[in-house]
């Protein structure tokens, strides 16, 4: 009888602390997810500030806050119905994008700057443009440019479209919202990169390892070349909503995804 009292005993403290055990853990991941989802409430609250309260003065900084202003309706989406930390994660990464789109914005309009962003993901491997660039693509004249000019008003912040990496500045079309907006790539778009980006010093990197995105063929692109990925971002800051079918979808209609640095002011 004592001895049956005692394997009783022992089951049943073994289960009391596998119940408390349990508990702990899924109030931890309760109280990750519930952090999660107000760091993301916090880049999504000041994004929505600056999309709601500044307005455009030429093309490139109206369409830039018009891409900021979707990341943020994204974001806004993302968060209402997030359960899980990835979630909540990826509805931060949309207003990160917006903020940067907010931050090209600011710099053709001359605002004044505020503290940096966290980098996206991928954004400081993908590189930057460094140096103006046009090139004949399929008929098309595409061009690439550090700056915000009349010819090229659409921006990308620099990262990851489609499991490739797409450099960090100003173009003529948004040459990636094709495979943004289907998450496939054409088979003409390695030729597009190496011919627009082949050599320069802020793309640290071969058409090889861009269509390898950041796997293996990254890694041997960048050794191959010498670089590191681009290094810092730097001041290039949206992206068009709109390109009619150019190059007969090559080119997408929404180059909406991309987001560098906030602006944390009140209006």
């Amino acid at each position: 009888m004592i001895a049956l009292l005692l394997v009783v005993l022992v089951v049943g403290g073994a289960v009391f602390f596998l119940s408390r055990g349990n508990k702990s853990n899924r109030q931890i991941e309760s109280d990750n997810l519930q952090d999660s989802i107000a760091e993301a409430r916090r880049w999504i609250e000041r994004l929505g500030s600056q999309v709601l309260t500044i307005s455009g003065t030429d093309a490139a900084s109206t369409q830039a806050i018009a891409d900021a202003s979707e990341r943020y309706n994204a974001a806004s989406s993302q968060i209402s119905t997030a359960t899980t930390v990835r979630q909540a994660e990826l509805a931060r990464e949309s207003a990160l994008e917006g903020l940067h789109y907010m931050n090209a914005a600011r710099e053709i309009m001359g605002l004044p700057a505020g503290p940096e962003l966290p980098p996206l993901e991928g954004q400081r491997q993908a590189g930057k443009v460094t140096e103006n660039r046009t090139i004949d693509f399929e008929g098309q004249q595409i061009t690439a440019s550090p700056h915000a000019t009349p010819d090229t008003p659409n921006y990308y912040p620099g990262g990851m479209v489609a499991g490739r990496p797409v450099p960090a500045g100003w173009y003529s079309e948004p040459w990636w919202a094709g495979a943004l907006r289907s998450g496939l790539w054409t088979a003409g778009s390695v030729f597009l990169f190496s011919s627009l980006f082949n050599g320069m010093s802020g793309v640290g990197y071969s058409a090889h390892a861009f269509e390898s995105g950041f796997d293996k063929g990254y890694t041997e692109g960048l050794a191959a070349n010498g670089g590191d990925g681009g290094g810092d971002i730097g001041d290039v800051g949206g992206d068009s909503g709109d390109d009619g079918g150019f190059f007969d979808g090559f080119f997408g209609g929404d180059g909406g995804d991309g987001g560098g640095f906030d602006f944390d002011f009140d209006f």
